[in-house]
């Protein structure tokens, strides 16, 4: 039977995941180009919070992730699954849910890459703004959409995969002779 524990857990790691994702997403960096002379212009950024947000969101994810998988042992250690339909959808849903996992990841990485990134050029003698760059808006969105996916593939994951550990076939010792 699953850990209703394990759950609970996992499910908590994954709602402040979400919840730091879409607070990165929100507190993206800006800037605006100032001008200290008729001749000279930089950009200026507001605080960085949104890249130490979307760490924290890619930390906690892995942490959730390495807990189910460390509670259902990765599907690839421990005893062998019996033969059943609850199997095949154990397999579906651990590929699933490592697929979902790696995307949420590379949007929560990259996006916290590219918020910090800033531009600390500036332009001399010209009309020309310089060319301040920022995170494009919902890279933390994609990346807290795909942490929900997560959390919800892999929970039943961790629910199947109980299911078809806690499954019995029946066993007949008797022999059988079948009639031609």
């Amino acid at each position: 039977m699953a850990s209703v524990l394990l759950l609970l857990l996992v499910f908590v790691f994954d709602l402040i995941a979400f919840g730091l994702a879409v607070a990165a997403e929100q507190r993206r960096t800006t800037w605006q180009i100032s001008r200290e002379s008729r001749d000279l212009s930089y950009c200026v950024y507001d605080k960085d919070i949104a890249t130490g947000l979307g760490v924290g969101s890619f930390l906690v994810l892995l942490a959730s992730q390495l807990l189910i998988m460390v509670a259902s042992r990765c599907l690839c250690c421990g005893r062998a699954l019996t033969p059943s339909g609850s199997r095949s959808w154990a397999i579906f849903l651990f590929i699933t849910t490592w697929v979902f996992f790696f995307i949420a990841q590379v949007c929560l990485l990259a996006g916290s890459v590219r918020n910090a990134y800033h531009t600390k050029y500036r332009v001399y003698f010209g009309n020309t703004s310089p060319s301040c760059r920022s995170l494009r808006k919902g890279v933390f969105g994609a990346g807290a959409a795909f942490i929900v996916l997560t959390g919800i593939v892999s929970e039943l994951y961790y629910v199947t995969l109980s299911r078809t550990k806690d499954f019995q076939p029946s066993r007949d010792p008797g022999i059988r002779m079948s009639s031609l």
